[in-house]
């Protein structure tokens, strides 16, 4: 999809043009989604203890996070080409809202896991809010918005890891509820706020610079939803957006990851923390578990600036090596944190591994909006689940009887490390390098060189 007004800087104070809204709009939405999703991961010592959770149990519950997102996120990148992302995320914050919210009534590991599983329909959002940047923002940086939107939204994970467990104190202190009706009020909350969010986002964007889909359609502005049909099975034969799928299950996988087994892996792993009370020991690695997903303040933001410096520099293929560079050492860090069993070790690891995860994600998303514009939501449905497959294929290393959490953890360190040779299969022709070389000069201005 193209526009001549598309927006070719950031301007974060700017709530009134439609290309800014929809990146503020897109990042918070996706901020609450992530929040809900993984609402229920810093409450996981509540939960185990009073449904009595075997460690095989809890590792399906990771599993099942993540996996119906892999389905979600396919069908809302061709959902998205086809009504556009403004009624797309409507949809998708208001029903999502509704197993957020119902998983308060689970008793039983049955009940909760079909919750834990529905649950992750949200995490669909993430399509959409690239879909939503990438059609606003021009190519001198559509990788900068795509990844800081994209990482103000993943800093959900984190801050849902510091302020569920105050959500949940309040309830248990202040209100007096039990521990067990105090994690389940406390994800009453969290979805009741992601179907408040559906209904703004609604009133408050538009599809794209020009309007909306429907409008833009009948006024003859854009292409027929039947003009569009046939381009998801275009991207799945594009052997480059195979390539990159692999490449964010890399990196976003393993973020998902970290987020669903970080609180119990500190309580597991470091006796400092098995001395405390339930509700002490939440809030402290809750604390600790956060400081992963808040790098994303900055870090994807950098992936993706990064990205269209080299962008710049070298061209798509500058895209890519970047890409390649931050992934590689996102394996390496990853290694590095699994050896560390002292706490104040553990911590700076954890932080430079959180770094190279997040820039490798932004620098994912400066890759894809170039990969095929007519089957833009396609693509980006695609990549987004491989993120979403690689967490699948995580969890099943942390379910098993035979492997410890950290084995699990230098396991995929290595096996990122390999992946990052894949950046080299994601090629251009000199054709599409010559093309938004030229729509980058045109969106700025610039006469052509």
């Amino acid at each position: 999809m193209t526009s001549s007004n598309k927006a070719t800087k950031i301007q974060l104070f700017d709530i009134w043009s439609p290309q800014m809204r929809a990146f503020h709009m897109s990042w918070f939405a996706f901020f609450l989604c992530f929040f809900a999703w993984f609402g229920i991961a810093p409450l996981m010592k509540v939960v185990r203890a009073e449904m009595d959770l075997t460690k095989n149990q809890i590792g399906w519950c990771i599993i099942g996070s993540v996996s119906i997102t892999v389905l979600a996120r396919l069908f809302v990148g061709w959902w998205c080409d086809r009504v556009g992302p403004r009624i797309a995320y409507t949809w998708l914050l208001i029903v999502g809202s509704i197993p957020v919210m119902a998983i308060g009534f689970a008793d039983n590991f049955t009940s909760f896991l079909i919750f834990r599983v529905l649950i992750g329909v949200i995490g669909a959002s993430f399509v959409i809010t690239q879909y939503h940047t990438s059609i606003m923002f021009a190519p001198n940086c559509v990788g900068t918005a795509n990844a800081t939107s994209a990482g103000w939204g993943n800093m959900g994970g984190g801050v849902t890891q510091l302020v569920m467990p105050l959500i949940f104190g309040m309830f248990v202190t202040l209100f007096g509820f039990s521990e067990s009706l105090g994690w389940r009020a406390s994800m009453m909350v969290a979805g009741a706020v992601c179907a408040l969010t559906g209904v703004a986002y609604f009133f408050l964007t538009q599809d794209t610079p020009d309007g909306n889909f429907k409008e833009l359609r009948a006024a003859g502005k854009m292409e027929s939803k039947a003009a569009v049909s046939g381009t998801f099975l275009e991207a799945c034969k594009d052997f480059r957006v195979w390539a990159l799928f692999l490449i964010y299950g890399a990196c976003f996988g393993i973020e998902l990851t970290i987020n669903n087994v970080a609180a119990l892996y500190f309580i597991d792993y470091f006796a400092y923390f098995q001395e405390m009370d339930s509700t002490k020991a939440i809030g402290a690695v809750g604390l600790i578990a956060s400081l992963f997903g808040l790098m994303n303040l900055f870090a994807r933001t950098l992936g993706g600036a990064f990205g269209d410096k080299f962008g710049e520099k070298w061209g798509l293929s500058g895209r890519v090596k970047w890409l390649f560079v931050v992934l590689f050492c996102e394996g390496l860090a990853l290694m590095l944190f699994s050896q560390m069993n002292v706490l104040v070790l553990a911590i700076p690891s954890l932080l430079v591994f959180s770094l190279f995860v997040q820039m490798s994600e932004g620098a994912t998303f400066s890759v894809v909006p170039f990969i095929n514009k007519r089957a833009l939501g396609s693509v980006a449905g695609i990549v987004g689940a491989g993120g979403n497959a690689g967490a699948v294929a995580a969890g099943f290393l942390f379910k098993s009887e035979a492997i410890t959490w950290p084995t699990a953890l230098f396991i995929m360190g290595a096996l990122v490390t390999l992946t990052s040779f894949l950046s080299f299969a994601v090629t251009f022709s000199p054709a599409t390098e010559f093309d938004a070389s030229r729509e980058a000069e045109e969106a700025l201005g610039l006469e052509p060189a």
